[in-house]
């Protein structure tokens, strides 16, 4: 059975790109994976400095993120826009799962892993302009990302309280992007 880790780039209450990544997780466990839902609002880390990591090591909610990327086979990854670009806090997640702790293989935490990538934006285009560099930032350090992609515009008005998408057929087709990187990691095993 697939391990699938879902997370968003948003640690704000309420996040619509938490939401969507809740969605895209129960696609991929009605496909049969085993996947762990998590909030990068639960792993606080200080902005990347490589004086911090010599001086102090990986703060620990770090090694603990990164522990859990490592543990799993794929990503499911919803990222809010900021300024056409993903966000600076799943930017800096990303910085410090990259760095290598003793003798492990670099990227450990990404190389060969599979991921599938969405956002969700109060905005016109989604969060789209910002899937460009996620998934050229996440296929150079390794990870294969499905071509599968989806974008919520006015995800301001897109959800119900439940958390799931008011239109059904964006609701089938983000939980269609867990599906797919089930399937995916399945064919892989």
């Amino acid at each position: 059975m697939p391990k699938i880790l879902a997370f968003s780039g948003s640690s704000r209450k309420e996040s619509y790109n938490q939401k969507l990544a809740q969605i895209a997780a129960l696609g991929a466990q009605q496909a049969g994976a085993e996947v762990t839902v998590v909030n990068l609002a639960d792993y606080p880390m200080p902005i990347f400095n490589q004086d911090l990591e010599m001086a102090e090591g990986m703060p620990n909610p770090a090694r603990a993120f990164k522990e859990l990327l490592i543990a799993h086979d794929g990503f499911l990854i919803a990222s809010p826009e900021y300024n056409s670009a993903f966000s600076p806090l799943l930017k800096n997640a990303i910085d410090w799962a990259s760095r290598r702790e003793g003798d492990e293989a670099p990227l450990l935490a990404f190389r060969g892993k599979v991921a599938v990538i969405m956002a969700a934006s109060p905005g016109a285009l989604g969060g789209l302009r910002g899937l460009v560099f996620l998934r050229m930032l996440l296929a150079n350090i390794g990870i294969i990302v499905l071509p599968y992609q989806l974008a919520v515009a006015q995800a301001d008005k897109a959800f119900h309280d439940n958390g799931h998408l008011l239109d059904e057929s964006k609701q089938d087709s983000v939980l269609k992007l867990g599906v797919s990187l089930a399937q995916y990691l399945q064919k892989l095993k």
